[in-house]
């Protein structure tokens, strides 16, 4: 399931997902793309929140994917399995041939502005 909000101020979408893997199906997508597009992965407290994004720009707009983490990830990648969508959190790169390797980009701040409480 996915909410949308929307920050007009900055003209930012904001796209809850209920979770991570439904979020990570954007990652595998633009993976795949005829463009080969990697999206990054940042990780933010927000409000006392554990909040992962990805963050996509395009004409007419900008969009924050995001979801809120029960705790705050202890590890410096995602392994996402392009086949499955399975992922795993892990300290290295592997070389799985059919994962992508994806960095957890820790933000201390960030002007965005996040539609929870």
């Amino acid at each position: 399931m996915i909410s949308v909000s929307e920050n007009n101020k900055f003209n930012f979408r904001y796209l809850k997902y209920s979770s991570l893997e439904d979020m990570f199906k954007i990652i595998l997508s633009s993976a795949q793309s005829a463009l080969g597009i990697s999206s990054l992965l940042y990780f933010l407290t927000y409000k006392n929140q554990n909040i992962m994004f990805i963050y996509n720009s395009s004409i007419g707009g900008n969009l924050i994917h995001y979801n809120i983490l029960s705790e705050k990830p202890l590890t410096k990648f995602v392994q996402l399995n392009k086949q499955s969508g399975e992922y795993k959190y892990i300290d290295d790169v592997g070389n799985d041939p059919h994962s992508i390797y994806i960095p957890i980009l820790e933000l201390e701040n960030a002007t965005l502005d996040f539609p929870i409480n």
